[in-house]
């Protein structure tokens, strides 16, 4: 567990706010390099790796999936719709659920940038040992699946602090 010397919150050891800021650095580096040469963001981008991934899911999936916010899935499907590499298709039994998949095209730009993130996670991976990455793997694991299960409503703060009450 991270613990800080004292029973104030130091930002600079608080587990969503260094995961945030670690996201944030990796996630800029890359979309840099996407950004220039495709003119993709980040949702854009995050959009078509699942995509690639998992082709057919609906708007609502993709927000299910990267924990996205609803209007930069929105968004980043119009755009992507837009530029033409992303489609979109009724389903038969539901008319109201689209199917998305990547288009030729954007397979194409998929398939270009996603070595190239592979090997920059490889990179960033390489002071690690492959027990620590896998470990690394294991813990953030754990920690997804406990974010999801733990209602931040019901954590009783020590000491009587209530975020609820002000």
């Amino acid at each position: 567990m991270l613990k800080s010397s004292t029973d104030t919150l130091e930002l600079d050891r608080f587990l969503p706010y260094r995961l945030s800021v670690l996201s944030n650095t990796m996630s800029s580096a890359i979309a840099a390099h996407y950004k220039k040469r495709f003119g993709l963001t980040i949702p854009e981008w995050r959009i078509m790796a699942v995509l690639a991934r998992q082709p057919g899911l609906a708007a609502s999936e993709i927000v299910e999936r990267t924990a996205m916010d609803k209007v930069a899935v929105s968004r980043g499907v119009a755009r992507l719709t837009a530029t033409g590499y992303l489609k979109g298709s009724s389903v038969r039994d539901d008319l109201r659920r689209v199917s998305l998949r990547l288009t030729p095209r954007g397979r194409a730009v998929y398939q270009q940038i996603a070595p190239w993130a592979l090997a920059y996670q490889h990179a960033v991976l390489a002071n690690l040992t492959a027990a620590e990455i896998d470990t690394l793997d294991a813990v953030l694991t754990r920690l997804g699946e406990s974010a999801r299960a733990v209602d931040p409503a019901t954590v009783a703060a020590p000491h009587g602090g209530d975020p609820q009450r002000r």
